[in-house]
C-alpha cells in the first residue's frame, strides 16, 4: 500500500543504532491504514467527513 515513507522509517531506525528488515514496512503499512480507517470511521460516526485530530 505503500502509507509509510521506507527512508524516513529506515533513518529513524538507523539513528536509534537499529537495522530493519523488509516486512517492518508492511506491518507498519497495515498499522497504519488501520488507525487511518479507524479514524475515519471515527469522523464519519460523528457526522462528519473531515478527520480531525481527535479522531486519531
Amino acid at each position: 500500500m505503500g502509507l509509510v515513507v521506507k527512508s524516513e522509517v529506515g533513518d529513524f531506525f538507523k539513528k536509534k543504532g537499529m537495522r530493519t528488515s523488509g516486512s517492518v514496512f508492511e506491518a507498519l503499512d497495515r498499522q497504519v491504514a488501520a488507525l487511518l480507517g479507524a479514524a475515519a470511521a471515527r469522523a464519519k460516526a460523528n457526522g462528519r467527513q473531515t478527520v480531525m485530530a481527535h479522531d486519531c
